[in-house]
């Protein structure tokens, strides 16, 4: 099989070509030998008509003895080809040179001629015959004369015919393998110029690696097709431009967020093996410790949760459960931290609604929604969850009257380690993944998540899931 792709568009072409060829051909051979034939039959055609004239004249000037005026105007006849007979009642009465000779037109010929014409009885008529080599054509005309009824035929060979399409039959066999590797060279050179951006994309292309992906492919004028495949690749270069961006920035952040938990472990350890303090000290900073080994590992969790969903290996542990109550066991288990913060949190009743889905996702799902309202909402304020149906959907849905979100901050709100409020936050425990294990909980359910908020005034994000 051929490997390259220029040599494989060159052979195409070529058989492509070849058989153009051969077809053309063919279609020249048939026209041509109709056409010579056509011509045959028309001189034929005439030069029997002539004889015919010459005939009536001589039997005119003979006073009608046919013995003398057939012989007499068959030799006033002077063709180089044709053989010129008069036969009657299938008998020849005069003949000309080549027809005597025996060569185009024997008598044998001639008698086979004479049956053809009393069995199809016309006025005149073609006739194909076979003969020694490639055949030939008859002209025959009737003539009566004195009660009495003659043939006029005119026989010619089809050997010069014959020859002349062999001649056209060498020039198109000798020709076409000239004309077949000349097309070849052109189809190759065509090929090589038509290809020729594509090594340009591929020289490019061996350049760009992970430092400067934001190099794109140049190919100037280069032909629709090629330009839509390096517009392809560009737009291919810049998501990967925006992933790689996008993984050096959730490792920094990651660096940072794991930093600093350690930099608190690490501290406090320092402190307390510098000397001897008292037993009290020694759990304060047990405590501190603990409860950042906590953070750490909730961080470590959350991330990798997040990379396995990426590499696509999280599987769903599908059960059936009453949505309904899913909500309520959420809001009951952050009512004392909701309390704590003087925040009025409410979970609208609901009828029974069920489902099939990882009821532990799900749970953390609504958790997280209901975690990230009570860190953006001021003591005071109220948040409230609630379910409802819609068809072959349900809506979860969480409102806060907090403080909010920009419109500068809408679009990231779900990105990895983004906090609209950073430094509030971070104080808070925060590590701004919540959101995101939201919108992949959403949409490793096949579902989706919206919001909506106006600046210090609340925020409202929606789920939804098909039931």
């Amino acid at each position: 099989m051929i490997r390259s792709f220029r040599l494989r568009i060159t052979a195409w072409y070529l058989g492509f070509f070849a058989l153009l060829f051969a077809l053309f051909g063919l279609y020249v051979y048939g026209v041509l030998s109709k056409a010579l034939e056509s011509r045959l039959d028309t001189r034929l055609d005439a030069e029997a008509a002539t004889e015919a004239g010459l005939f009536a004249d001589e039997l005119g000037e003979m006073q009608g003895d046919v013995s003398k005026a057939a012989p007499e105007a068959v030799s006033e006849m002077h063709v180089r080809e044709s053989a010129i007979a008069i036969l009657e009642g299938g008998r020849v009465v005069a003949a000309g040179d080549r027809a005597s000779a025996g060569n185009a037109a024997s008598a044998a010929v001639f008698a086979e001629i004479a049956a053809l014409a009393q069995a199809h009885p016309a006025a005149e008529f073609l006739l194909t015959l076979p003969s020694d080599r490639h055949g030939a054509h008859a002209a025959v005309r009737r003539f009566n004369a004195a009660g009495r009824n003659f043939l006029i035929i005119s026989v010619g060979p089809l050997d010069s015919i014959a020859a002349d399409l062999d001649l056209v039959c060498d020039v198109l066999l000798f020709g076409m393998p000239f004309l077949v590797g000349l097309a070849g060279l052109g189809g190759y050179l065509v090929a090589t110029r038509s290809l020729a951006p594509l090594g340009w994309m591929a020289e490019q292309a061996r350049r760009i690696t992970g430092s400067n992906l934001e190099t794109r492919l140049e190919i100037g004028d280069a032909a629709e097709e090629l330009a839509l495949l390096a517009a392809s690749f560009n737009e291919l270069l810049s998501r990967l431009d925006q992933s790689f961006a996008a993984m050096k920035r959730f490792v920094a952040d990651a660096s940072h967020e794991l930093r600093t938990p350690l930099a608190v472990i690490h501290g406090e350890a320092d402190v307390s093996l510098a000397h001897d303090r008292p037993v009290a000290e020694y759990k304060q900073s047990l405590a501190i410790i603990l409860d950042e080994s906590r953070r750490l590992s909730r961080l470590v969790d959350d991330l990798l949760n997040l990379a396995r969903a990426d590499a696509g290996r999280v599987r769903l542990q599908v059960d059936e459960f009453y949505f309904n109550d899913l909500v309520a066991e959420c809001c009951r288990s952050l009512q004392a931290l909701a309390a704590a913060r003087r925040i009025e949190l409410a979970c609208l009743p609901s009828a029974d609604v069920p489902f099939r889905g990882d009821q532990a996702l799900l749970r953390r799902l609504v958790v997280n929604l209901l975690d990230n309202a009570l860190r953006y909402t001021p003591a005071g304020g109220r948040i409230t969850a609630s379910l409802e149906t819609r068809g072959a959907e349900l809506q979860v849905r969480v409102e806060d009257t907090g403080i909010g979100i920009s419109a500068e901050a809408a679009p990231h709100i779900f990105e990895r380690f983004y906090r609209a409020d950073k430094a509030r936050s971070r104080a808070e425990g925060g590590f701004g993944l919540g959101l995101s294990i939201v919108k992949w909980i959403a949409e490793s359910h096949r579902g989706a998540v919206a919001v909506s908020s106006r600046p210090e005034q609340g925020s409202t994000f929606t789920v939804t899931l098909p039931r």
